[in-house]
């Protein structure tokens, strides 16, 4: 019965490695996020000149909208490939590998997850409110009810965490 055991858990152990294809699908995802932006910047280049400061604004904010989504996508990949697949091994003594990576657990990873979202989430807002003349309350109201609900999600995630931490040590 050992043997099976065994052989059972080497499977189920190894079963990780049917996550790092999504991964690989994460990393590529960048590709249409990385053309985005660079079309984005391109059209705030060559209309800069006719465009008012409002208006260069709410491009500058779907940059940085863009940027947000990619770092997002970075923080799952790397965290998650850490805590669910394998270490990153050919980061280890890299000088640009970020502080964080290595250390995000699950937790961690939850935190810094729902605290991008609130991050695109105000942008998005910001944008919707800079926009002349299209102002819809009852969309806007939605989408402040779904930002809302991502903030207390996030501090709601950040008490668990800190109540579970709390009685880890009094263990």
């Amino acid at each position: 019965m050992n043997i099976l055991e065994n052989i059972l858990e080497k499977v189920i152990f190894a079963g990780r490695w049917l996550l790092a294809p999504l991964y690989i699908g994460l990393l590529l995802a960048l590709v249409p996020i990385l053309y985005r932006f660079f079309h984005a910047f391109w059209h705030l280049v060559t209309h800069m000149q006719g465009a008012t400061s409002g208006e260069i604004t709410l491009q500058v904010l779907e940059l940085l909208d863009t940027v947000l989504l990619g770092n997002l996508i970075i923080i799952v990949l790397f965290a998650g490939y850490e805590n669910f697949v394998s270490k990153i091994k050919v980061a280890e003594d890299a000088e640009d590998r970020p502080h964080w990576m290595g250390h995000v657990d699950y937790s961690g990873l939850k935190i810094k997850l729902i605290g991008s979202l609130v991050a695109i989430s105000v942008i998005e807002l910001l944008k919707d409110f800079m926009k002349e003349g299209t102002f819809d309350a009852n969309r806007e109201g939605w989408r402040i009810g779904i930002h809302m609900t991502f903030v207390i999600s996030g501090v709601l995630f950040a008490l668990m965490d800190l109540m579970a931490d709390r009685h880890k040590s009094q263990r």
